[in-house]
This record gives structure tokens, sequence and C-alpha cells, in this order.
């Protein structure tokens, strides 16, 4: 099953280790706290804050990931400790402020901005495991993203040379009906969930087509089913490829925002 395999981590013994990780901090963390009340100012309340800060410092040295910087062997290994230390360093952050609600705006924000920058990571994972494995087994059209509106003007192109010579209640159709969305990307989020999505519903008017033009036209109807199919193989690829692409913004960019307001924080409580 695709989600079963999007779910299962590549590295099982990596996620091992990262869910012993995030369980020994909850538990050393319910045993300081009855022994002596919790704070995150001393003892293993200032260690998991000052730990959390510098597993963030490493999770943004990802971008340095090349043949020169690979200190942990390869760039999987890199992908590995990002995400798995990624979600430690959040549960290491609720753990430094005692699983607590934050008692002023610059620990909500760090709070949040935290468990955004975590979870979107994990939702990239996974995003990358099940969009690839969808696009795969749904459609037969492979295109680079940048080249997707190029190969749409060339089905255009195309379809404008088949129905060059066809009688006027195709031409018509081909005119009024089936141009327009041709000659124009589609991406759409239903792609998301089912990369064939209304298929069927949109091809149902070339096959009602089909049954009332003459027989030497019947075959370039299926032509143009053909063309329109790969048309619309494209927008699913532009919707998808899209979102993967858009993903890294809304996970990079409050990353950094994170990275800039730790270092107030540090200041703040170093010199206050």
């Amino acid at each position: 099953m695709r989600l079963g395999r999007a779910l299962r981590p590549k590295e099982p013994r990596h996620f091992v280790i990262a869910v012993a990780a995030a369980l020994l901090i909850v538990l050393a963390f319910a045993v300081a706290s009855w022994l002596r009340p919790w704070s995150p100012k001393r003892g293993l309340g200032l260690f998991f804050g000052i730990a959390a800060a510098l597993a963030f410092t490493l999770e943004m040295a990802y971008p340095l990931r090349r043949p020169h910087a690979r200190i942990f062997g390869t760039a999987r290994a890199w992908l590995q400790v990002h995400v798995y230390l990624g979600a430690v360093a959040f549960v290491a952050v609720a753990a430094h402020g005692g699983f607590r609600r934050p008692g002023g705006a610059m620990g909500w924000w760090l709070l949040l901005l935290s468990a955004w920058v975590c979870g979107s990571g994990l939702l990239g994972v996974f995003l990358q495991k099940w969009l690839p494995a969808a696009l795969a087994e749904g459609l037969r059209v492979e295109a680079l993203y940048e080249r997707i509106p190029a190969l749409v003007e060339a089905l255009t192109a195309e379809a404008d040379t088949l129905m060059a010579d066809t009688s006027e209640a195709l031409e018509r159709f081909y005119a009024d009906e089936v141009r327009p969305r041709l000659s124009r990307l589609s991406p759409s989020w239903t792609y998301l969930l089912d990369v064939r999505a209304d298929r069927e519903r949109a091809l149902d008017p070339f096959e009602r087509m089909a049954r009332f033009v003459e027989p030497e036209e019947q075959a370039k109807v299926a032509d143009l089913i053909s063309l329109y199919t790969e048309k619309l193989e494209l927008d699913a690829q532009r919707a998808v490829q899209g979102l993967l692409r858009r993903w890294t913004l809304v996970h990079v960019a409050p990353a950094g925002v994170l990275m800039a307001l730790l270092v107030v924080h540090i200041v703040t409580w170093w010199r206050y």
C-alpha cells in the first residue's frame, strides 16, 4: 500500500534511535521535575534549551550538504540527521519549557515556530515519498517542471494541425471546447489526492463527439483524446511538482525566523 510505504522509515534504526532519544528526554524531565521544581534557567531545563539551540544550529547547516562538506558521509545521511534531529530538538524545546504553556510572547513564538518547522519538515518528507510514487503509478507522461509550458504549446500546435481539415462540427467542437483547455495549464489541488482526478468526466465530451462524426474522422478524435490525455497528465505533473517546490518556502523561511528569534532569546537570557 502506497500510504504504508510513505510512512515507513527508510532507515528504521535511525527512527528507533530518535524515538529512544525523545523518550529519554521525557523520562529525564519526569524524574528531575519530581525531585525538584523545574526551571528552564538551571539544571536539565537549561541543558535541554542549550541542546535544542545547538541542534537547530546544526539543522541550518543542511544546505551545506555538498561533497566537500559531508560530515555525515552522504547526502542521504545528512537528510536522516536533519529530519530526526529536528524532531528530537522539538521535544527538547518542550522539555526546556517544562511541557507547559509559555509565559510570554517570545516563548509562544519560539514554541510555535519550532512546532511549525518540525511539522512542516516531517510533512515534506512524507510528500517527497508519497507524491513521486503517485505520479509513477498513475501517469504515463514524465516531464521536468520548467519544460511543462513548452510541452503544452507543442501539444496545442499538434492538435491544431490534426484539426486543420475536419468537418464543421468537429472543428467547432475543437475550437469552442477543446483548444481553450488544451492550450492553458490547469494545475489543481485535486491532483494531489488523485493524479487521475476527473479524467473520465473530462474525456466524456470526446466520446460523445466520436459517436456523431463520420467514420473517417473517428481516428482523429481518438488522436485528439490522446493529446488531451497527455495534457491532463502535464497538469497533474505541474500541480504535484509545484507543491514540492513551494513546500520549501513554508519550511525554510520560518526556520530562518526561528533562528533569529533564538539568537534574541539567548542574548536576552545572557544579559538579563
